[in-house]
């Protein structure tokens, strides 16, 4: 019996000096980054996501969050109530406004101007109806209007301009075309612009500024073995105003492209992506200014992603060295360039307090599956959309059995971040390395906001951390950089244990606002499911 005590003395005391257990060391928190983002407030609504829906937008003109939130009539009923919240800065409620949304009716998107926040419903009962709701920040008053489109299938985007118009981009009741459609929410008239009608699944890329009285679209068009780019150029009531083709005389077909805004009256700078010889495959970024107008512009810019200094960052040292030296024998081979099987979906161009522009493109990779039932989380994944961003799935081949692959969501890999002047010329380079990120709908992943001293930050949600890049020029900076969206007072027992959609957006000056589903966990007490505001400053 002095035997087994001895060993079982000797065992606890080499437990003991192992360290904590596992459960002490969760309960430790991790010593945030140097310079890290610092949350200024955070609410709570005690909502439960699988009866309830809430949408946040940032308003930076007045600093004020608008969120659109929907709680059922009835605990047993299916009827939803909507309503406008809107909060000020520090996150405090400042007013909540109903609106009367018919049972009919689901929510699909929120947009903004300065100071009006719309929400853009569709019918499921008849198709092709329309229903925006619209809530003025400043005043607190709300307002609904009914569309009778009857030939909408899905919203693709939605932009609002100042005086209540709202441009939208639509797929068609047949699937296979897509356009765009200018509703006037005060009127309640509507308008198919039929100078932008495509077959799907083109990619389009819109700017618009209303007090520059222009709305300009960048349409991709292919023939399955070259692609090129065409630009409409409307008023901002929709009037077609000029149209021109961008192309490339040599073998390489232009992908897709964002145009500098209209509101920079002074330069048009065109920036995107193009291939060799599949159309949906990047070979690289191209670049050129517009102002000087068609017969007089500049030859185009083009950028294989191997004169990038950071592209291949996401490579692990092994691999870089690998890639190296085939590109080194083909280059004493004299053979042609190395053909990159990358896709790329391209963010709005950010102006820069130096006059040029700033270019980012997250790298992201289609999946595909062949069981005819998707996985789920605990919240869902909400709406399916194809590739492209269109309601259909893209032809995936078949598995080595025979059988028929359908798109199963997209992963992100990195965000390639590029400088350049207003002639198009490159400046500067870098890359954000992420972590798994897998999504259902090709969307942003990643945000940017502009810092006062020039840098940007770059950021995205994953799991309940805000996962964040501080992007200086070229220079290198850590990639796995990370800091809680729960930060409990010390002490208390309750932690995160799953999360469900949530979204990041730029607020004002150097903030960001998150939201999103949260369940909480209490040691004793049932789980409590929240919706949350975080705001989150560099």
């Amino acid at each position: 019996m002095k035997t087994l005590y001895f060993w079982l003395l000797t065992a606890g005391l080499l437990l003991g000096a192992a360290g904590p257990s596992r459960a002490q060391r969760r309960k430790a928190p991790l010593p945030l980054p140097p310079g890290a983002p610092m949350q200024m407030a955070r609410i709570e609504l005690e909502l439960d996501p699988s009866t309830s829906e809430a949408h946040a937008q940032p308003m930076p003109a007045d600093s004020s969050v608008v969120v659109l939130l929907g709680r059922p009539r009835s605990p047993f009923g299916s009827q939803v109530l909507y309503a406008f919240q809107q909060y000020d800065r520090d996150l405090r409620l400042r007013t909540e406004r109903a609106i009367d949304v018919p049972s009919e009716y689901s929510f699909v998107r929120l947009c903004a101007e300065p100071r009006i926040a719309y929400a853009l419903f569709r019918s499921t009962d008849r198709a092709g109806r329309l229903l925006v709701a619209a809530y003025d920040a400043r005043g607190g008053r709300a307002l609904t209007q009914v569309f009778e489109t009857k030939m909408v299938r899905d919203v693709v985007e939605l932009k609002a301009l100042d005086g209540g118009h709202l441009f939208a981009t639509v797929t068609l009741a047949d699937g296979l075309h897509l356009t765009a459609l200018l509703l006037d929410v005060a009127t309640g008239r509507l308008q198919f612009l039929s100078t932008v009608y495509e077959p799907v699944p083109t990619q389009l890329s819109f700017v618009a500024n209303a007090a520059a009285g222009r709305a300009e679209y960048v349409l991709s068009q292919t023939n399955g073995r070259k692609s090129r780019l065409l630009l409409k150029h409307l008023t901002d009531r929709g009037q077609l105003v000029s149209s021109e083709y961008v192309q490339a005389e040599s073998e390489r077909s232009l992908i897709t492209a964002q145009l500098s805004p209209p509101q920079d009256t002074t330069a048009r700078l065109l920036t995107g992506t193009y291939s060799l010889r599949d159309p949906q495959y990047a070979q690289g970024l191209f670049a050129t200014d517009l102002s000087a107008g068609p017969g007089r512009r500049p030859p185009l810019r083009f950028y294989d992603f191997r004169r990038l200094k950071h592209f291949f960052d996401y490579l692990n040292p092994a691999r870089l060295a690998r890639f190296e030296r085939r590109a080194e024998r083909r280059t004493a081979r004299a053979q042609g360039p190395q053909r990159w099987h990358y896709r790329l979906l391209l963010h709005e161009l950010l102006p820069q307090a130096d006059g040029g522009y700033v270019l980012a493109a997250e790298v992201y990779t289609p999946r595909y599956r062949s069981s005819p039932y998707y996985s789920s989380s605990y919240y869902g994944y909400g709406r399916g959309l194809g590739y492209g961003g269109y309601p259909f799935d893209y032809p995936g081949g078949y598995n080595a059995y025979g059988q028929p692959r359908s798109l199963d969501g997209y992963q992100t890999t990195q965000v390639v971040v590029c400088g350049f002047d207003r002639a198009g010329t490159l400046l500067w380079d870098n890359t954000y390395v992420l972590e798994d990120v897998q999504r259902r709908d090709l969307e942003e992943t990643v945000r940017l906001l502009p810092l006062p001293d020039g840098r940007l930050a770059l950021a995205y949600l994953r799991d309940e951390e805000l996962h964040y890049k501080v992007v200086n020029r070229a220079e290198t900076a850590p990639n796995d950089l990370a800091v809680p969206l729960f930060t409990p007072p010390a002490g208390s027992p309750e932690k995160v244990v799953d999360s469900g959609p949530a979204d990041l957006l730029p607020w004002f000056g150097t903030r960001f606002v998150a939201s999103g589903y949260q369940r909480i966990r209490r040691p004793g007490r049932p789980d409590r499911d929240v919706f949350f505001l975080n705001a989150v400053a560099f």
